[in-house]
């Protein structure tokens, strides 16, 4: 028997900051996001002899260990081995050999919430496997628990429960790990011309989110006027995504997106650069109404909203600076499990 597992990987439109603590436990936090069509998969191949073989196809990483109930956190694909770790921790088994592999669809760092998805992946594919009874919200903390707490990883909360429940989602953050999710009905014309407006581009460059997270979290508990200000701007940014797209007011998304972009370069340093500045102004001149730096900032993915039949010339224009736009479409689903 194999036991495979999918999670959906997630543009976020509106909000993004507003999830990390300590600011959503004082103030909390809104986001707005939706889950696209790449995603981050895992395999569990249970083999006769008595190695544990991980491995990540995409990084062209792999390890071998004995059959151990812990395995060493190291810097070396510690995502899969922390998941493992945690499953041991909590639903001991039996050590048999096996093999873990996993792929992601995006480069780790790139703004899309590639960490956090494969470790809703590898949890669903876990939990195929030893048939543990994990509804969605335990999953979702569970990912982010392992993550920020068992691995020390700075970030957020919303990539675990955008991967775990796909779809629209407009999520709240509280204190106490409270989180709601709250899926959105927006009618199909409405998503079909998002979608076709959104130009998901890559800018060949990856980064680490963390130190850019950690002078946030510094920000907030300094009480630093303007950066608290500016999130305070994010989150309601996110309700004004979700009533634009609930009453189908498309033509205001390109400035609900412009005016995030102009609060979030607030919250700290480096979230933007001089090479992000030059691509927004030029998608801008090409057409774009508004845009976005995907995740934390500093590289990786960038969103930009194209109406009318701009989409072709901002392409056109992204083109030049050395980056890739993705294809992609929004999917309704978030992880699915499965064996075979």
């Amino acid at each position: 028997m194999i036991y495979r597992s999918k999670a959906p990987l997630r543009i976020g439109l509106a909000g993004g900051g507003t999830d990390v603590s300590p600011y959503c436990d004082l103030y909390g936090g809104a986001i707005l996001n939706v889950t696209i069509s790449l995603s981050a998969y895992a395999t569990i191949e249970p083999l006769p002899g008595d190695e544990i073989i991980i491995q990540a196809l995409d990084r062209n990483e792999s390890q071998t260990f004995g059959l151990v109930s812990q395995l060493p956190i190291d810097g070396h694909l510690d995502l899969l081995k922390g998941v493992y770790n945690r499953i041991q921790k909590d639903h001991p088994f039996q050590p048999t050999g096996f093999r873990l592999t996993t792929f992601v669809d995006a480069p780790a760092g790139s703004g899309l919430g590639t960490s956090s998805t494969l470790v809703v992946a590898l949890l669903g594919a876990f939990a195929e496997w030893q048939k543990l009874p994990l509804k969605d919200y335990d999953l979702a903390h569970y990912a982010y628990d392992i993550e920020r707490k068992d691995l020390g990883l700075a970030g957020g909360r919303q990539d675990q429960y955008a991967a775990t429940f796909g779809g629209v989602n407009f999520m709240e953050f509280y204190a106490d790990d409270k989180v709601v999710v709250n899926p959105l009905r927006i009618k199909p014309e409405f998503l079909h011309e998002l979608e076709n407006n959104l130009v998901l581009y890559f800018t060949a460059t990856s980064r680490e989110s963390a130190h850019i997270i950690n002078e946030q979290v510094k920000n907030v508990n300094a009480k630093n006027e303007k950066s608290l200000e500016a999130m305070h701007h994010l989150k309601d940014q996110a309700r004004m995504m979700k009533e634009a797209l609930l009453k189908g007011r498309l033509d205001e998304i390109g400035e609900i997106l412009d005016y995030g972009f102009q609060q979030k370069r607030l919250m700290a340093a480096n979230i933007s650069n001089n090479m992000l500045e030059e691509i927004y102004k030029g998608a801008k001149k090409a057409g774009a109404m508004g845009g976005k730096i995907s995740g934390a900032g500093g590289g990786g993915f960038m969103v930009f909203y194209c109406p009318g039949i701009t989409r072709h010339a901002v392409i056109e224009t992204l083109n030049t600076f050395g980056g890739e736009v993705r294809k992609y479409s929004f999917t309704k689903y978030g992880l699915t499990s499965w064996s075979v």
